[in-house]
């Protein structure tokens, strides 16, 4: 009889690196084609969290804030070359509405919230993971519900934090007084927020479970332990060794 072997560190390790570079590949992709970010008359409508939610979830907070700072590096760099109403709270390269320069915030409100969308998801998923056990539909609830959170968590901090550091130059873009800013804010938020929220509940758990499957990744807590054996694998041994 033949007991289930955890995969090998060095495999695991090879195995994080090569889904690491697959979901960097696909950030790259989608951050450059429409695909990814979707031009609107006022800001950036995007997708591109989808992937860091789901590298967060199978890979961890690491290497998810890895994949969280590509996206917001991708982010900058459409913000400056094809800058948008609200262009200048993203890239400290495009001048503040009524100025000649713009604002290092736009680092901060680029990076930090995008960052974060490659940790939060990590650990709901992992906290959810511990209360359902080895139910898939548990499961797949709670990836829904990291998706849902890395998205809420995106759209969030981007807004919140515009409306913080950059409240006159948003009221100054959109042309009305600055008492107004918080609920044009609010109203883009959640325009915006939820056709997102949706978008990363529903693709996140489809996602993460194929490839748990396919790959037989554990994110448990990433330290090379792997899927346990399916119970019709586990009979087929036990008749053949001896």
């Amino acid at each position: 009889m033949t007991n289930s072997v955890p995969k090998p560190q060095s495999a695991q390790k090879l195995q994080d690196l090569v889904l690491t570079a697959l979901f960097t590949a696909l950030l790259l992709v989608m951050g450059f084609t429409p695909l990814g970010l979707i031009d609107l008359p006022i800001l950036k409508a995007t997708i591109l969290h989808v992937p860091v939610i789901i590298g967060s979830v199978l890979l961890g907070p690491k290497k998810g804030a890895f994949l969280g700072a590509v996206f917001g590096a991708i982010s900058l760099w459409k913000n400056t070359m094809a800058p948008s109403l609200l262009s200048f709270a993203f890239s400290p390269l495009v001048p503040l509405p009524g100025e000649n320069h713009g604002s290092f915030w736009a680092l901060a409100i680029c990076f930090a919230p995008r960052i974060l969308v490659g940790v939060a998801p990590w650990f709901v998923a992992w906290g959810f993971r511990s209360l359902s056990k080895s139910s898939l539909a548990l499961r797949g609830i709670g990836y829904g519900l990291a998706g849902a959170v890395g998205s809420a968590v995106n759209t969030g901090l981007v807004m919140g934090l515009m409306g913080l550091v950059l409240g006159d130059a948003f009221a100054a873009a959109q042309g009305v007084a600055h008492d107004l800013a918080a609920g044009m804010i609010l109203t883009l938020s959640f325009a915006n927020g939820v056709p997102e929220a949706i978008a990363a509940a529903l693709l996140t758990p489809v996602v993460c479970l194929g490839l748990e499957r396919i790959l037989r990744v554990d994110p448990g807590l990433r330290k090379g332990q792997s899927l346990p054996e399916h119970p019709t694998q586990k009979e087929k041994t036990d008749d053949t060794d001896h």
